[in-house]
């Protein structure tokens, strides 16, 4: 297997506190990976790592078949947390500069940039300068910035910060085409649910320390949540008995309908035509697994409630901070 990026035993520490520990992750080629987990869960400091912003206290990282990140650094594009632009220069002036930096020299250079520019909703600001943009237009240079080399890895670390819903769709968007061109995607975030909605592959870090790193579809069928979602066609219907059902454990409102929590090792299919026999269905589903519930599954063990309750709380304001896409 081909790979793009590879750590293997990465530590990172400042002081006395541990960023990183003994990290290992290999990110094949084509690979569309989220990175996800907590604010302070050492995400940045591994992506700074990988790109050779920071070094390792010990441990081995690879990119792209060189030993480091800047001796393919023409084959890389990057969004930092950080965002930043060179402030007085035009847009398009900047543009070409980073460009050519990544060894873009081409010809139809100015073209590539108008035709960006145009896809992030950036038409007719060539000419400005960086100072003169909005945050959120800022992002979106530097987001093209990233990409208008044509890389074959593509490193976004919290890409939808900041963005408002509209952007970030069209951002998600952007990065799937990327990605469907055959470029290598790797980004963080601490907003699970923009993870669930663009990645195929999984890596979940807290503490410094990996806890997961599978494909999407294998976390989903591995971490049943044996919860269904039904919504009686009557509303006013008699759902009491439900309870009654040999593979219920318990029912709870929930927005319009209600949440049926299974027994362990429950047949899901055997207990939704129990249910619909008590009482007929509008909508009846089984629940996916929410990488939150699968991360707090995996960190919480041990822990009390209070302290897992915080936890979630942590998590829900992420999600709430970030938006969804």
């Amino acid at each position: 297997m081909e790979t793009a990026v590879r750590m293997t035993g990465v530590t990172k520490t400042f002081g006395k506190m541990t960023a990183v520990e003994n990290l290992d992750l290999v990110v094949p080629r084509g690979g569309l990976y989220g990175f996800i987990g907590p604010n302070g869960a050492g995400k940045t400091t591994s992506i700074r790592m990988i790109m050779s912003i920071l070094f390792p206290d010990s441990g081995a990282i690879s990119m792209l078949d060189h030993p480091s990140a800047l001796e393919a650094k023409d084959r890389i594009g990057y969004l930092p947390e950080e965002r930043g632009v060179y402030r007085k220069m035009k847009v398009r002036a900047f543009l070409r500069y980073i460009a050519r930096l990544k060894g873009a020299d081409e010809p139809g250079l100015d073209h590539r940039i108008s035709e960006w520019l145009e896809r992030v909703g950036l038409s007719g600001i060539e000419a400005k300068r960086c100072d003169e943009l909005s945050r959120g237009m800022s992002q979106k240079v530097q987001f093209v910035s990233a990409v208008v080399h044509k890389p074959d890895l593509l490193i976004l670390d919290e890409p939808f910060s900041g963005l408002d819903p509209v952007s970030m769709r069209m951002l998600r968007d952007l990065i799937l085409e990327e990605h469907k061109r055959g470029v290598t995607v790797l980004f963080t975030t601490h907003v699970m649910p923009q993870a669930e909605e663009i990645c195929e592959y999984i890596v979940m870090v807290h503490q410094g320390r990996k806890v997961l790193d599978e494909a999407l579809s294998t976390i989903r069928s591995r971490y049943d949540p044996r919860a269904i979602q039904f919504e009686p066609l009557d509303p006013d219907a008699d759902t009491r008995s439900l309870m009654s059902i040999p593979e219920v454990e318990s029912v709870r409102d929930k927005d319009r309908g209600l949440e049926i929590v299974l027994r362990e090792k429950t047949d899901p299919a055997e207990a939704m035509r129990r249910i619909m026999d008590r009482v007929p269905a509008a909508r009846i589903e089984l629940s996916r697994p929410r990488l939150e519930d699968v991360f707090i599954q995996l960190v919480a063990d041990g822990t009390s409630a209070d302290d897992e309750q915080q936890l979630r709380a942590e998590l829900q304001n992420a999600e709430w901070e970030g938006a969804s896409i």
